[in-house]
């Protein structure tokens, strides 16, 4: 697949109540990261993530996904 999705991040108010949603929800591992404020996303199969307090506040929660191209300029250029 041309371009597909490689990451895709929750940036959220409530992090434990996301994380215990999702993990239940979809059976994902979560993976603590040490030293950082941040939690993998292992689905298992396919694209995983992360997700982590959003850094800033007032702005709702988010998911941001993170895409594959083979030229970051010429991406952009085109969107």
């Amino acid at each position: 697949m041309a371009n597909p999705f490689v990451h895709i991040e929750l940036q959220t108010q409530d992090l434990e109540k996301s994380k215990k949603f999702y993990a239940g929800m979809f059976d994902w591992k979560l993976e603590e990261i040490p030293g950082m404020d941040y939690t993998m996303i292992n689905v298992g199969q396919g694209t995983g993530g992360g997700m982590m307090k959003k850094p800033v506040p007032g702005i709702p929660d988010n998911w941001l996904p993170y895409i594959m191209v083979d030229d970051a300029k010429a991406s952009t250029k085109k969107a």
